[in-house]
């Protein structure tokens, strides 16, 4: 795999990785809308991994190949977040969904019940469920920037600069931010309501879709998307402080 001058031989590495490039965007996109189109991904993807070769060099400590895991991967989320699919409104609702049950959390002391959070919100039960099925649409920008492929803290991405996460090849004082925010993400994962944390083992850790979670739980697809909204809003709040602090860190 490797040339004379300890390089990486391009064209192996894309015939090698095109399969993991495949699966990576197969697993976003049971995520996705339907519009959504599988070949965007790999195209994506594909040109993820093409900066790979011309970044990664050995002995960093981290294989090619889980380097090339986070680079295609948010190569991928990349793409996705310059689409924006969502309306303004619902982005601002869905900020508000986000702060209603973090002030709901802080005054409570635990996770509130839907029916507090949409009546903190001034909505119908209805309405209120109606609100997280529009939001989830973006969920896979959002949980999904801070899980890596077996469930933890995200580490690479495409773009570092634009996102408050280090990369693979971390400075020690990014490694302890990032320690931080993993034990602040597990934290938080341990205080969601009991269905709430099954669902969300099962589609980040077991990869399982909606329909198949709905399954498990005996929902429709539907209601797994409603719950996935919600305890992806409930994860962000508790999470916002930490990101918005290694941001600011890293402009300085």
């Amino acid at each position: 795999m490797y040339t004379a001058n300890g390089r990486m031989a391009q064209q192996d590495i894309y015939t090698e990785y095109q399969p993991l490039v495949r699966r990576i965007a197969l697993q976003l996109q049971v995520r996705l809308p339907a519009s959504v189109d599988l070949e965007d991904l790999i195209q994506a993807g594909m040109l993820g991994l093409c900066e790979c070769v011309g970044r990664y060099e050995q002995g960093h400590g981290a294989s090619f190949a889980t380097y090339a895991s986070q680079r295609i991967r948010g190569a991928m989320l990349d793409e996705l977040r310059s689409r924006d699919w969502l309306p303004r409104s619902v982005r601002r609702a869905g900020r508000e969904l986000e702060s209603v049950i973090q002030q709901l959390e802080q005054s409570l002391g635990y996770p509130p019940e839907e029916t507090q959070i949409a009546a903190a919100m001034g909505l119908e039960l209805e309405d209120y469920r109606r609100l997280l099925l529009d939001t989830n649409n973006g969920m896979v920008m959002s949980l999904d920037e801070m899980m890596d492929e077996e469930g933890g803290l995200a580490g690479g991405y495409a773009s570092p600069e634009a996102t408050p996460f280090t990369t693979p090849f971390a400075l020690p004082h990014d490694a302890l931010e990032e320690a931080d925010t993993r034990r602040a993400l597990n934290e938080a994962i341990a205080r969601l309501p009991e269905r709430e944390k099954l669902l969300m083992a099962l589609y980040y850790q077991e990869k399982l879709n909606l329909k198949e979670i709905g399954a498990v739980l005996d929902v429709t697809e539907s209601r797994v998307s409603q719950l996935h909204s919600q305890a992806v809003r409930r994860l962000q709040g508790v999470l916002a402080p930490h990101l918005v602090a290694r941001a600011g860190k890293r402009r300085r």
